[in-house]
């Protein structure tokens, strides 16, 4: 990174799975860079999703190096979850046409529920297959399929957990780390938001703000895709053998059912 900014810039790992995040700063110029990061990134800059894009460099070995805005602030606690800055800001990522747009130039087509259903399966292991809980949850999940599509198709952001939404010092609200991002039914995010965050009771005053009722169909929905993830969840930390989040995943699975 030194030879596309200087040898006077500080860079530093910022850490996260793939190691191609670092943080570079020189005098009062603070910036975030990744490599190879989703041609997406641009839009969400323009709509004010996540820090602004500030400049993008392509390599002589074809790798691309963008740089963000770094911006002082802090991730959401749990309890932030709740505060009504966080549904607006949902309902905006989910309103937005340019990002749908933009997705669907990168030939990312709308996903269906049987698909989503189809590429998590397919990785679970016969362990995890045989758990009498993931048995009861398969189960709920064939018996529901033809009845959870939705019309409805909006750029899913994929995991809405506290971690990805950044508050600066300014009161400036960002959602980030879009890796993962995807068309498909908003319920994909509103239901682990709304299972993991917001009491139950709460449930209808928190979609008013985002800007939606709670109807039947979408409760039935939010917990078929958050069942779903939750499955990916066992197995993702099965994999990576941090045995208690996984017990924990699974406690929870039993809550939902």
């Amino acid at each position: 990174m030194e030879h596309i900014l200087g040898q006077e810039w500080e860079i530093v790992p910022a850490g996260g799975a793939t190691g191609e995040a670092f943080y570079a700063s020189y005098k009062d110029q603070r910036l975030f860079l990744k490599r190879n990061s989703s041609p997406f990134l641009a839009v969400l800059s323009a709509e004010g999703i996540v820090p602004k894009l500030v400049w993008t460099k392509r390599l002589e070995n074809g790798d691309v190096i963008t740089a963000q805005q770094w911006l002082p602030g802090r991730e959401l606690k749990p309890h932030d979850m709740n505060h009504e800055n966080v549904a607006r800001m949902l309902r905006k990522i989910h309103r937005s046409e340019p990002m749908v747009g933009m997705l669907s130039r990168l030939e990312k087509q709308p996903l269906k529920p049987e698909a989503i259903f189809q590429s998590v399966v397919v990785d679970l292991d016969e362990e995890v297959l045989s758990l009498p809980v993931v048995i009861e949850t398969l189960s709920f999940l064939l018996q529901q399929v033809e009845n959870v599509f939705c019309d409805e198709k909006v750029v899913c952001h994929g995991d809405v957990n506290h971690n990805n939404w950044l508050l600066t010092e300014d009161n400036q609200l960002y959602l980030i780390d879009w890796d993962g991002a995807m068309i498909a039914d908003p319920a994909i995010d509103l239901g682990m938001l709304l299972y993991c965050y917001i009491p139950v009771d709460n449930w209808t005053s928190w979609l008013a703000m985002y800007g939606k009722p709670l109807t039947e169909n979408l409760k039935l929905r939010m917990k078929w895709y958050v069942a779903l993830q939750t499955l990916y969840s066992i197995q993702f930390y099965k994999n990576k053998g941090r045995l208690e989040e996984m017990d924990k995943w699974i406690n929870f699975l039993n809550d939902l059912l």
